[in-house]
């Protein structure tokens, strides 16, 4: 037994406590109240009892964010059926995929991807859910369609009194059970598949409660079906009786900017790359103009301009936003120190899927620029290195929160642990003497440079991003030679009115200009230009193998010599 509540001891206080106040909402579209949502989740569990479903069991959740989403994840969830929530924008041959290497016996999707699947290829699953409707879209055992068709008998028999607060009783003697299994990715070469337990979800879900700010609304943008957006902008807030908003469907800008003009969320999750295109579209035009140059150095008139910037930031995302948390990625360090100058009330924080994710954080008027805050308290974080305050090292984490392996894959789980027990990240880094962790880079894309000196791509990307009409990039390794591969900003261009020679001239230019900044051994040789934006990860990072080598197949034109 630990030392703090269960995360379902949380929500069922939360759902008792909050009976009447909307919990899932989807903008423009399906809302529960607190009630509703125990309510429904009671009569799917009449539902899978009558299916014969046993605590264990697999039950695949591939949607598309919302309400319904998040009903339908809390219903398996409580059931102490094991959850596999799959991304919505895998391929349908990676969602069967997983739903067979998951053994999964449901599934909970809708009628157009369903559409997109054969059920002979999966032929454990007994039943599929519609989630936009909770209709049955297949089913092998008729038992299951007739309890659905006489649900609302079972349910009057069940509850004869009716279904009230003190109904709801989620299960909280499950700890070390497994609670969910989430894949990383779609492949389907050797599927791995991240075993977290009710442990691991409750301890994140205390420490969030402890540090991270309490609010009444939060728009929810990041994937449900990925830990960052899963724990921090679901389940936390939910157990603390936050009101759950998503957009439904793919924002655009404008509607996202309605979303936080209505309702007003507390706390802000997103990554480093949204802000950074918010500073260089809005911010940065504005703090170029000489008059501002010249007035931000005058003191005293620089507070002023320096908090209408920060008070214009924090009312273009509805203007009641607490904090705004980072992760994913390291934030671009020039945007650092104009957030910092502004007094921005953001971090940068550091998890991944085998920690449920988190792994450190700071609150905002602690956190040091440059780092990714201090190691959670449910956890310890080391650096594999002879120094780690100066010599950099991988960084390892063991706690409450770490997962007990890969579902299916004793060979991935034994590479992913030393042989004393600490989960190896991945990521470089140190921690300085204040216990502020600052990551280098992944140690997969870690360049040797030609002296034996350690190259981290990320540091460098940062320095390139920073050059005029540079809206992204990624730097590698061709022939002993680093390149650097951009993505410009077609729009600060055509505002630049540049003509045909000056445009020829920018690849040089940023090649030039971000050399100044390098020592001599991670020097650009070359700027190769891509014709789209990179392809991501669910979490907004850049999908860095695909750019290994310079394939027409991604986009990249090469420059002339």
């Amino acid at each position: 037994m630990s030392n703090y509540p269960h995360y379902l001891q949380r929500l069922q206080d939360a759902t008792r406590k909050f009976w009447d106040k909307h919990a899932l909402n989807t903008i423009g579209g399906d809302s529960f109240t607190y009630a509703q949502m125990a309510t429904d989740i009671a009569r799917f569990h009449i539902v899978f009892e009558k299916a014969g479903f046993k605590k264990g069991d697999k039950i695949a959740l591939c949607a598309n964010n919302g309400a319904k989403w998040g009903f339908a994840y809390l219903a398996v969830n409580t059931y102490e059926t094991v959850i596999v929530p799959i991304l919505a924008d895998f391929t349908p041959e990676s969602v069967m995929g997983l739903v067979n290497h998951s053994d999964s016996i449901a599934l909970f999707t809708n009628s157009a991807r369903w559409a997109k699947m054969d059920p002979e290829k999966m032929p454990a699953l007994k039943v599929v859910f519609d989630v936009d409707n909770w209709k049955i879209l297949f089913c092998r055992d008729p038992k299951i369609q007739e309890t659905v068709d006489n649900l609302d008998k079972l349910f009057a028999e069940k509850y004869p009194k009716g279904f009230g607060p003190d109904d709801v009783v989620f299960p909280t003697d499950n700890w070390d059970d497994l609670s969910t299994i989430n894949y990383t990715s779609g492949s389907t070469g050797d599927p791995k598949g991240v075993m977290l337990t009710y442990r691991n979800f409750s301890a994140n879900v205390d420490y969030s409660q402890r540090n991270v700010p309490a609010g009444d609304k939060m728009v929810s943008m990041l994937p449900m079906a990925h830990m960052y957006g899963l724990v921090i902008e679901f389940l936390y807030p939910l157990c603390n009786g936050t009101s759950i908003y998503w957009m439904g469907k793919a924002p655009t800008p404008a509607t996202l900017l309605k979303a936080f003009a209505d309702v007003k969320p507390y706390l802000l999750i997103t990554v480093p790359l949204v802000m950074e295109k918010i500073y260089k579209s809005k911010v940065k035009p504005t703090l170029d103009k000489p008059l501002i140059k010249f007035l931000t150095k005058v003191p005293v008139l620089n507070n002023v301009i320096y908090k209408k910037v920060k008070d214009g930031l924090v009312q273009a995302f509805g203007g009641n936003v607490q904090e705004f948390i980072m992760g994913g990625a390291s934030l671009n360090p020039e945007v650092e120190r104009l957030f910092k100058k502004i007094k921005f009330p953001y971090l940068v924080g550091y998890g991944m899927t085998e920690a449920c994710p988190l792994l450190a954080y700071e609150h905002w008027t602690k956190y040091v620029a440059g780092s990714c805050g201090k190691a959670v308290d449910v956890a310890e974080v080391r650096i594999d290195s002879e120094d780690p305050q100066h010599v950099v090292g991988e960084i390892q984490a063991r706690g409450e929160n770490i997962t007990i392996g890969y579902y299916k894959n004793e060979e991935a789980t034994a590479n992913a642990f030393t042989e004393d027990g600490w989960l190896r990240t991945g990521d470089l880094g140190i921690i300085d003497a204040e216990g502020n962790i600052f990551i280098r880079g992944r140690s997969k894309n870690m360049i040797l440079g030609p002296s034996g000196q350690n190259i981290y791509p990320e540091e460098l990307e940062a320095v390139v991003n920073n050059q005029p009409y540079v809206m992204e990039s990624v730097v590698v390794e061709r022939g002993g030679k680093l390149v650097a591969l951009v993505f410009l900003d077609e729009q600060s261009i055509a505002k630049a009115l540049l003509d045909s020679e000056a445009k020829a001239e920018i690849p040089e230019n940023i090649r030039l200009g971000a050399n100044r900044q390098l020592p001599g051994y991670s020097q650009i040789a070359k700027v190769e230009l891509m014709d789209k934006p990179f392809e991501k990860t669910p979490n907004m990072s850049i999908r860095r193998f695909l750019y290994k080598q310079a394939l027409s197949a991604y986009g990249i034109k090469v420059l002339p010599a």
